[in-house]
């Protein structure tokens, strides 16, 4: 195909050539499109309103944007903010003013990736939002509350669009091979590899149809699972190193371990490994595990847990992975305690709060004679010399500070036993009280 002048015209990508041209054709996100939902009521009620559309990748969120812009019959202009800066927001106001005096219409101002605009270039929008000159539409796959400034937050909406599942992204897989791929058959068990190969993403599943599509040439049998694994590189699963899909599955696994579920503990852990995470970032992760959850409760688990991640640094991948799975199902199913992180959060937070107090004399050190005739380490009752090795009743808190109680050993695994050993104590000292 050429245009006016015989030049070859690019030939859009499969993914543009079937984007939906109106809402019926959308597939996905019922729970925003169904009958009385929000998007549904924003698209019936022909007033369109300012929003943020948070989603993975590949669900729909610029198809949204593009249909609201024709069944409102505004202007639609497109920024992405990973190319865009303050002379792009400037040109798109002026040219939304233009369109404004010129005939009428309203303009949908639609940004991509708004995210990774700064709080300056957020704010530039905030003044034409509310003075109506046009809608804006963000689109994003970072938590705006975290990435998008509370003034802009504020004045728009959001939608949170999900993944595709496997019924919608079959439906849109047979709509391909009805329409531009024809030629193209799959058998059930390339059809659900493929699916999974997608990962909810519907971009991604057009775009792997069309690499099917250039290596099946003009041959047109039906594709098996041999031909996908020829045809298309490995896949990673989605996986962002830095943004809620990072952090979703980290908490995923931390979870998993801290419900003692091995099987889903290492299910999230090579997820985590395959989508490219470091392997020496999960494993620092299931030290502060070993830690918090488990604690003294099975003391051994810290020390595997750092074992797991020299064995990486001297090994590396893919044998070091092996010692990171060994700690990771040994953690899961490891006795759990999370006393020893309870006990440090409220220590530190009283700590926070308390003034400062001095030493007690008595557990001052003394290294010279001055220190000495000042009375530091008078009377302090060396533990080793008293029976059981503890000096019942001795002092060691700040002098008018309550006796504190942070650390409560929980009754599982070596806790119990400490549980048993602690109360011995506090009975040596109820009875030296009484003498």
């Amino acid at each position: 195909m050429t245009d006016l002048f015989g030049i070859p015209k690019p030939l859009a990508p499969l993914a543009e050539a079937m984007r939906p041209q109106s809402l019926a054709e959308v597939v996905g996100q019922p729970h925003l499109l169904g009958p009385g939902k929000p998007l549904r009521l924003a698209f019936d009620s022909g007033k369109p309103h300012s929003m943020i559309l948070w989603g993975p990748p590949g669900v729909g969120k610029t198809t949204l944007a593009r249909l609201m812009a024709n069944a409102f019959n505004a202007e639609f202009i497109a920024l992405s903010a990973a190319f865009s800066g303050v002379k792009e927001i400037r040109e798109a106001v002026q040219r939304a003013e233009t369109v404004l005096a010129q005939s009428g219409r309203h303009t949908i101002l639609f940004v991509d990736e708004v995210h990774r605009f700064n709080k300056g270039q957020q704010d530039a929008f905030l003044p034409f939002v509310e003075q109506g000159l046009f809608t804006f539409i963000g689109a994003t796959t970072e938590n705006p509350s975290f990435e998008v400034n509370s003034a802009l937050l504020s004045r728009a909406a959001v939608y949170v669009l999900k993944s595709l599942n496997e019924d919608e992204l079959g439906q849109l897989l047979a709509r391909a091979l009805d329409g531009p791929l024809a030629g193209l058959a799959f058998d059930a068990s390339a059809r659900e590899r493929l699916i999974g190969l997608a990962d909810g993403d519907a971009r991604r599943l057009l775009n792997l149809l069309e690499i099917i599509q250039t290596a099946a040439g003009e041959d047109t049998h039906s594709i098996d699972g041999a031909f996908l694994d020829n045809a298309l590189s490995r896949n990673l699963r989605r996986f962002d190193k830095g943004g809620d899909a990072f952090y979703d599955q980290i908490s995923a696994l931390h979870k998993s371990v801290r419900g003692s579920n091995p099987d889903a503990a290492l299910y999230w852990m090579v997820r985590m490994l395959d989508g490219g995470a470091d392997a020496l970032y999960v494993g620092r992760r299931l030290v502060r595990m070993a830690m918090e959850d488990i604690g003294l409760a099975d003391p051994r688990a810290l020390r595997l847990a750092l074992d797991a991640c020299e064995t990486y640094e001297r090994l590396g991948s893919p044998e070091g992975e092996l010692a990171l799975a060994e700690a990771v199902l040994y953690l899961a199913c490891a006795a759990k305690s999370n006393a020893v992180y309870v006990a440090y959060n409220e220590a530190r937070a009283f700590i926070g709060q308390d003034k400062s107090r001095l030493v007690p004399e008595h557990l001052r050190n003394a290294p010279t004679k001055l220190m000495k005739e000042l009375g530091y380490g008078r009377e302090y009752r060396y533990a080793h010399d008293e029976p059981d090795a503890y000096a019942a009743d001795e002092k060691y808190f700040p002098e008018g500070m309550p006796e504190m109680n942070w650390y409560r050993p929980v009754q599982r695994g070596l806790e119990t036993k400490i549980a048993e050993k602690l109360a011995y104590l506090r009975e040596l000292d109820s009875k030296a009280k009484k003498s």
